[in-house]
């Protein structure tokens, strides 16, 4: 491991030591103030309070960098412990860290994943597959389409292992000979392989439990993991799936296509910008066209906003 690596580890993991990990807009500002030092530092050297009171930060937020950088010994047990239950980190210098969260998300992608699997399912044309827990009858048959669709395809679903539309697809895809990645909100090692085709992602931690904020943030993995995104329900202006797809619109993630219903939601969805489908018309998913071509010209790379 480089020591950018186990730097980014020890900044950015949440170890429940007490001490809070940098956020992402945190995380920016500390990477843009050593680019502007320039290329004297040496990203190996163990830095002091000294060097990062040295890039403009004031004393508690030096003292609270530097506590965090401390934390090697604990991020080095933190990762055998991992090891030994299957489970694996990289941080975004790695070498098999996915490249279309790098290429989508840019300032954006999280800088520490872990995951149980086969990584490689993700070389594979991907789509990707949100909806509600309380899922519609109508979009319980979408997702379960979708899931046929991705296996004899050949691509990867991605999902979050939610009840009802995750779940629903994904059981689809993996009866169908196909391969899933699931990008959890929850505890990983909770979560047993079954089979080769079978990968879970998590952003920061390993070990944590459920939270709404985790289920939140993993949304945007999802959308960015997916070559496109399929919405089978969602509720108006509320929830995780319409803030999810929402930011996905806005930001270009991956083209958005929402199944055509008489909901809410999918209807206010459609007139942000996504392409509706007729279920009763989906026969395959290399055949979509997006309708939202505006997605291409947005460089969420480029943007400093979290």
């Amino acid at each position: 491991m480089t020591g950018p690596e186990l730097g980014f580890y020890a900044l950015c993991c949440d170890l429940s030591d007490g001490l809070r990990p940098m956020t992402l807009p945190q995380l920016r500002q500390l990477r843009l103030r050593v680019q502007q030092v320039g290329p004297g530092w040496d990203p190996d050297r163990e830095l002091t309070p000294q060097d990062i009171r040295g890039l403009g930060y004031d004393r508690e937020g030096a003292e609270r960098i530097c506590a965090l950088l401390s934390r090697r010994v604990q991020v080095e047990e933190y990762l055998a412990l991992a090891e030994e239950r299957g489970i694996r980190g990289l941080t975004i210098r790695s070498a098999g860290y996915p490249r279309q969260l790098a290429q989508r998300l840019g300032t954006n992608a999280p800088p520490v994943l872990f995951y149980k699997g086969d990584l490689s399912v993700l070389q594979a044309p991907t789509v990707a597959l949100v909806g509600s827990r309380n899922l519609s009858e109508e979009g319980r048959r979408f997702s379960r389409l979708v899931g046929d669709l991705a296996a004899a395809e050949g691509r990867t679903l991605v999902s979050g292992n939610a009840r009802g539309a995750d779940q629903t697809a994904q059981r689809a895809a993996l009866l169908g000979g196909g391969s899933v990645a699931s990008v959890l909100a929850d505890a990983m090692d909770g979560h047993e392989l079954r089979g080769r085709k079978l990968l879970y992602l998590s952003e920061g931690a390993w070990h944590l439990p459920f939270s709404t904020q985790r289920a939140l943030g993993r949304n945007r993995l999802i959308h960015a993991l997916g070559d496109l995104t399929l919405v089978a329900d969602a509720e108006l202006a509320q929830g995780g799936t319409w803030r999810g797809t929402e930011e996905n619109l806005r930001r270009g993630y991956s083209p958005v296509y929402v199944r055509r219903g008489d909901t809410p939601g999918l209807a206010g969805l459609a007139r942000l910008g996504a392409t509706e489908v007729d279920s009763a018309e989906l026969f395959s998913l290399s055949a979509l066209r997006p309708a939202q071509m505006s997605f291409w010209n947005q460089s969420p790379s480029n943007s400093s906003e979290p």
